[in-house]
């Protein structure tokens, strides 16, 4: 079955971007230019009529959602090790997926398009100036897990919770966070990006690790 994912730059598409390197899969990438609006184009939004990235098509069937596309990977690929396998270190990975999903990535949605959330100027630079300091303190627990790493967030192999990572940290830069005062943290990124595999998506997508220009 033929795989194929929908991408954008620097977005959280970069998860199972990488995620399908590290696994060795062939796969087509399919860049969606989000600034020219791709995704409210009829034909995307019949593969996902929420106008969002990533989509992975996988032969007949379509996927959506981080975590589902993760999950999904995973199962795909269980050699790659893109999650712990079982037990207690799978339901921890997991833990850990989930809150990069739920909590940290909305936060920084709240900083990135503050226009979501409220409706005058003001009360949009009340609710980004708010979301800064939260997801300065959420990028405080990932460096938490980074400390422990051993050596991966996830255990022996890199997964998709050091890609995660790398989207949020980098992210962080964009809200004024320099990533350099979480060392541990960026110790890891730089890690998961040299690898070979991640390198090339890297290259693919154009990005810049450190986007901090304070």
């Amino acid at each position: 079955m033929s795989l194929k994912l929908f991408y954008a730059p620097g977005a959280c598409s970069f998860v199972p971007h990488a995620a399908l390197a590290l696994a060795g899969a062939e796969f087509e990438p399919s860049l969606v230019k989000l600034h020219k609006g791709e995704q409210r184009a009829p034909e995307y939004l019949a593969l996902n009529p929420r106008g969002q990235v990533p989509v992975l098509v996988d032969g007949d069937e379509v996927v959506t959602q981080i975590v589902a596309i993760c999950l999904h990977l995973d199962a795909r690929f269980a050699d790659a090790g893109l999650l712990p396998a079982s037990g207690l270190a799978r339901t921890r990975a997991l833990q850990k997926l989930v809150w990069m999903n739920n909590t940290v990535h909305p936060t920084f949605t709240h900083v990135f398009m503050p226009q979501k959330f409220a409706g005058d100027e003001a009360t949009q630079q009340a609710v980004k100036a708010h979301a800064v300091q939260t997801y300065r303190g959420l990028l405080g627990e990932i460096e938490d897990m980074a400390g422990n790493a051993s050596p991966w967030l996830g255990g022996d192999k890199p997964g998709v919770l050091d890609a995660y990572a790398l989207t949020l940290l980098r992210w962080g830069g964009f809200a004024g966070i320099d990533p350099q005062t979480l060392p541990k943290t960026w110790a890891l990124v730089q890690r998961f990006a040299a690898l070979p595999a991640v390198a090339e998506v890297i290259a693919r997508e154009r990005l810049e690790l450190n986007v901090y220009k304070g």
